[in-house]
Order: structure tokens, then sequence, then C-alpha cells
């Protein structure tokens, strides 16, 4: 909930009010203000240094924050960090938006014992300093922020180390009115460098398309970690938009790098206190929360067909009937002619009613496929995003501007608290087409995923294969080429409120290579193969999987990601109620393989996931093999599938799979299902890519479908 500006206070007004109470009686038994003051760096409270913080504070950009270059007394905060690290216990924590490592809400130090506070004496004197009156009127005196709650504390102790990252946002949640940080990062001796990852980014803002302030695509401010470091700035909806970079050092058998932090809010003073204003519900902006629930979809008309009938040309009354020959030969050119077979179709098709889902391995033709992967590999080292990056966050404007022809085709799509990923420049109008027959023989990746974009996804042909293969009738379309930098893109969960949806998304993220040391360790000492290990992204530790998880409740965050059970659309199984029992899109079955899954590289370590780095059984899908291995996995696999515990069944997600190369994943997404493709991580060898497509979709009535 927004709540509304408060107006700023003059600097002399609240160095007054400061003053007031530095000479104030202290309450009770709690410490007396000299003691908590005495825990700041010297001169940090004095007036000239409040004047000096405010006028930095009114002048900076891209919104207001201050930064403290020193806060507390050097001793204190080496004692805060010890204590941390021996008596307080870290829980790791992923979501769409975060990963991190992050202590309890230390508000609940009050309700520890003696015997456990006598463990944290540094950690309770930060803490009741930071919160102090003579604090809180401190940063009512750089910000102008309003009457600060003494009641409610809101802080926690937060390890930033490899991997972790938090994206974009506003802060905006209920009464918060100031954020802060305080920076312990460790080695502390050791100066933080730049290329560690960790900076705090600032967003400037633009209005949007819908009148809302969003971010711009990149930061305006990057601020590297530094020892004892206190940065803040007041919340404010639809302004305050900033991410911390991911770390890229630390973890095990390195020394120990970790981006260590104590940070939270000041709210606005609560019911009962001096200053207390009711939250304001009616505020113009809108917070980054409640712009994300409002997103939509721009669907484009099928142009082609006959606007008297719904039905796609080329699909008949009865869906067991074959494609069209006009139809087979165009798709013929695209697609493994496995996937063309009537009796593939048919299978498939009672496949996806019963589960939702589908995922078909070597869906492209071989040709095709064999063109394409290399090609997208050596994109991404001319771009400076592959494995020579030796794990490094890539600036922001990488892939979009190179003296590579193909480079200059790709722009970045935001806003980043929705979303930040690339897509493929509109042609210039009226630039002559150039076609290359066969598409396989065009030496560019970037104009092979456009004729994949605007041809294949967008025609009658796939439009019709995708009725026969879904049972759906595609009604409109969005179709984009997608490009995920390492260290830099994602999307977040965002979801359909009124309406199902059919997501059609064919994967194109290159196989991880393997180097000469890793083959020679698999192959062992006697040359015999070893059992495959995953690597690369079937680790799940890259990111980029594309996740399906269950509406929850607004306050809550997103589930952490496990392989959960993926159960029936309510759609095919003949009602759209969303409170009707487990109303949400996906396969029943008990294993976790959904659909055709097939022919991923054991060795290579991209076997099909559906989990957070847990692999399926697959299948081989050349064009060899029958349709019969094709869609037929489920029993002779099941004791191979990991079964699903109570734990899994109440977890949220739904489905999630990881990067492949040449796999066409189908989903049917009810109402409010949520999706996201999750952060990739600095540490990927290369970009994720794909091609999305959604489509508004209508059911096919009983009458209009063969009969088993």
């Amino acid at each position: 909930m927004a709540r509304p500006r408060s107006p700023s206070a003059e600097p002399a007004d609240a160095i007054a009010l400061l003053k007031r109470l530095k000479t104030s009686h202290p309450n009770g038994g709690s410490p007396p203000n000299s003691e908590r003051t005495a825990a700041f760096a010297s001169e940090v409270l004095d007036h000239s240094n409040i004047s000096k913080l405010h006028q930095q504070y009114l002048e900076s950009n891209p919104f207001h924050y201050a930064i403290v270059e020193k806060l507390f007394q050097d001793d204190l905060l080496k004692s805060v960090k010890e204590e941390c690290l021996s008596e307080l216990s870290f829980t790791e924590k992923e979501t769409d938006i975060y990963k991190v490592n992050q202590t309890g809400d230390l508000a609940s130090l009050n309700y520890l014992s003696q015997s456990q506070i006598s463990l944290l004496p540094n950690l309770l004197k930060l803490r009741d300093a930071l919160y102090s009156p003579t604090f809180r009127a401190f940063l009512r005196a750089v910000t102008g922020c309003g009457p600060l709650s003494g009641t409610k504390q809101d802080m926690s102790v937060n390890s930033y180390t490899k991997g972790c990252h938090l994206l974009n946002h506003d802060d905006v949640i209920g009464t918060r009115r100031v954020s802060y940080i305080l920076y312990m990062p460790l080695p502390h001796y050791q100066l933080w460098q730049k290329d560690w990852g960790g900076a705090l980014e600032l967003y400037p803002v633009k209005e949007g398309v819908d009148g809302n302030l969003e971010p711009e695509p990149f930061p305006a401010q990057i601020i590297p970690p530094s020892w004892n470091q206190f940065i803040f700035f007041e919340v404010q909806p639809g302004r305050s938009f900033h991410s911390v970079e991911e770390v890229v050092v630390g973890g095990e058998g390195e020394d120990g790098r970790e981006r260590l932090s104590i940070s939270g809010w000041f709210h606005s003073a609560q019911e009962g206190e001096d200053g207390y204003v009711p939250l304001d519900s009616t505020t113009e902006l809108k917070s980054s929360r409640e712009q994300l629930a409002s997103t939509s979809t721009d669907f484009r008309p099928y142009t082609e067909s006959p606007s008297a009938s719904p039905m796609p040309d080329g699909v008949g009354p009865l869906f067991d009937q074959p494609l069209s020959e006009k139809y087979t030969e165009f798709l013929s050119e695209y697609l493994n002619p496995v996937y063309l077979q009537p009796r593939t179709m048919k299978a498939l098709a009672a496949r996806f009613v019963e589960e939702s889902s589908l995922e078909l391995h070597s869906f492209l033709t071989n040709d095709l496929a064999e063109a394409l992967e290399p090609r997208l590999r050596d994109l991404d080292m001319r771009d400076g995003l592959g494995p020579d990056r030796a794990g490094r966050i890539p600036p922001h404007t990488s892939g979009l501007s190179s003296t590579s022809a193909d480079s200059s085709a790709w722009t970045v799509q935001g806003p980043p608290h929705k979303w930040r990923y690339c897509t493929l420049v509109h042609p210039t109008p009226g630039r002559p087409a150039t076609s290359i027959t066969p598409l396989s023989a065009h030496p560019s990746p970037s104009e092979i995923l456009r004729v994949l974009q605007d041809e294949l996804f967008t025609s009658p042909a796939f439009r019709a294969w995708m009725a026969i293969v879904t049972r759906l009738l595609p009604l409109r379309h969005h179709v984009e080429a997608r490009r995920f930098r390492p260290g830099l893109d994602y999307t977040l969960a965002t979801s359909e409120e009124n309406e199902a949806r059919l997501d059609v998304v064919l994967g194109l993220t290159p196989t991880v290579l393997e180097t000469e040391e890793e083959d020679h360790g698999r192959r062992g000492r006697a040359g015999r193969p070893q059992e495959p290990q995953p690597r690369g992204w079937g680790t799940g530790t890259w990111g980029g999987w594309e996740c399906y998880m269950a509406p929850h409740n607004e306050e809550d965050d997103p589930a952490v990601y496990r392989a959960g059970t993926y159960k029936k659309s309510a759609v095919l199984n003949g009602t759209n109620d969303a409170a009707h029992g487990d109303a949400t899109n996906g396969a029943s079955s008990d294993t976790a393989t959904n659909g055709a899954t097939t022919s991923a590289s054991a060795s290579s370590g991209d076997a099909p996931t559906h989990g957070n780095g847990h692999t399926s059984p697959s299948h081989g899908a050349d064009e060899q093999e029958s349709p019969d291995a094709i869609v037929e996995d489920g029993d002779e696999n099941e004791e191979h599938a990991e079964p699903a515990s109570d734990e899994d069944e109440e977890d949220s997600t739904l489905l999630t799979v990881q990067p492949g190369f040449n796999r066409l994943l189908l989903v049917l997404r009810d109402e409010r299902v949520m999706r996201f493709v999750k952060y990739v991580s600095a540490a990927a060898d290369g970009s994720r890519w794909d091609v999305c497509a959604e489509y508004e979709v209508g059911v096919i009535q009983e009458e209009a479908m063969d009969e088993d």
C-alpha cells in the first residue's frame, strides 16, 4: 500500500530537534543517549556534517540518497561483524527477484533471554543506536522525510556470497519510509574491488506508456560496497528503483570474500506515536509491486484467417485429420519431420490434454539446428559474453552496440522492475528484404531467429499445427526472439488475471562444451566413461530456468523453487474456475516429466530438468525414431523419477525447466499462474536464447474433437 508524501522539513528545524533530543533524559532502562551517540564515528552527528549531507542529498541523482562513509566506531563494527558470523544463523533464500543469505528480523532481539542477549552485546548496541531518537532525528534532518517510528524496527543481516543478487524494485511496502544499508564486506581489511560485483545500482525513471513512472534499463549510479559505509534514501513509489549486482567472488574454496551488510527500513510513525498519519492508498504513483500486477501483453491478430470463422485455415472440424499438403510443405522447412507425422501429432495431443504441457526435443531440422548453435555461441564470444569473461559481470551495453552487424540487431527490453532482456531491432521501414534459401545457409544467427520469430511462429501453418497438438484455437499472438545476457537479464513473476494463455517457447541455448580436462576426468583413469555429472545449465546455479508458480498471497514472498507436482489445467479439465481445487496448469502424473522429452546429451550436463537442477528421464528424438518413443515415456521411466514429497506438494512451484538447445516447450497457463525466467548468473558461459510466443486461445468444443 502506498503512503502520502510528507512535507520536507527545513534542515535548521531538524537540527534544532536533534539538539533537544541529545540533551533530553533517557527513558526507563534504555541506554543513555550519550552511550548511543558514542557508538557513532566522530563528527557524524555534528551540525556541519548534517548540513553538508542534506545538501548532497538534495543534489544527488537519479533520486535523492546520501552516503556516510564511516558511520560507527570501527572497533564496534568489527565486534558486530564477529558476533554476526559466530552467533547468528543465516538462511539461503531464493525467489524470482533475489538470492541471498539472511538472518531473521533483528527486532526479535527484544524477545531473547538475558543469556542469549549476552552473546550479542555489540549487535544490540548498534541496533539501539540506529533506532534511537538521536539517529532518527539525524535521518529527518538529512532527508526531510517526516516523523519516523521508534517502535517499529525492521532490520536484518545479509550475506551476499557468490551468485547472490537482488533485482530491480522500489522498496515500497506498507509504512516503509527510509531504506538503509550498512556495509561490512569481508575481509574488512581489504578494499572491495568493483569487479567483484555486489554494487548498489540506482536507476533513473521515465514515464511509461501507461503514464506510470518506470525505471530506465540501465543504472545511473553504481556504488561498490565499502567497510562501515552507510547509504540511505527515502522510499518513494515509482521513483526509488534500485538493485544489487550479483556477487561473483567467494563461495567454497575461496578466501572468504562476501558482501556482509546490515540493512532494513525506518517506518513512518505508527498509530499512537507523534506525527502518525494514516496511509493513503489513493496516490497516483504505483509501486513496483503494483505495476507488476498490472502487466499486460500486446497481442496481434492473425490477418490471414477468414473473419467469418475462428478456425485456423487448413484445420478441419476433426483434429485427427492431417495437415494440408501446403502447410506440411511449409513446416518441413523448419520442423523435425517426426513432428509432422499424423500419428505423432495425435499422440502429442493426447498427452497435452492429459498434462497441459509438452517438451519436444530436437524440434527444428538437423540442418537448421546444426547451423544455428555454433553461430549463437560465436556471437556471444564476439560480444564479450562468452566464457572468456571468467565469470565477471559484463557492461550493460554488451551485445547492443558493436562493429558486428549481428550485435547491432539487438536492443534491450525493459522496464527492469518487470524484466530486462534483449530483443531484435525492428527492421528499418522500406529496407529491402533479403531471403536466403535454405535458411541454414544464412550466416547471421540473429537473422535466422528473426525468420523463426516473424515467419514460423506467426504463420497459419504453425497455428494449424498447434491447434492439432494442443486442441486449442490460437486467436492472437505475441512472439519475440529473446536473448538473456549473463549477469544482466531476467524476467520477474507476472500473470494474466482473467484468461488462460498458451505459452510456446523454443529454447535455443547452446549446449555447454566440454574442455579437454573435463573430458579426461569424465572418462576416468582407465579410459572408461564415468557416471555423467550435471554441469553448466543443468546444475541450476547459472539460473535462466523457466518457472511456473501457483498464485500466492500478495504479502508473501514467492516460494523458493523446488520441483513440485504439476497439476492439470482447469481449461482442459472442463472448468475455468481458479478456486476449483488445484486449478493450475500442469501434468497430473506422479513423475516430473512433461511431454516428449528427448535427445539431451547427459554427458554435457544438459539433460532435461524439472526442478532446480534435477534431471528427468529422456529419450532420443532424432528423425529416425518412431513416434511411439517420443511420447510413451511415462511408465517405463517412472521408477527413475523422484517421487513428489509432501513438502513438494505444498510448494507453489508448478514447473521448472532448465535452458536447453532445440527444445520446444508448450504450456497451457491458467489465469493468475505466475511465470518468469530466473536471472542468468554471470557464471554462465553465454547467453540464454529462445523464441518465446504467447497465444490467446479458445477451447475446441467436445463435438469438434476426435473420439478416442
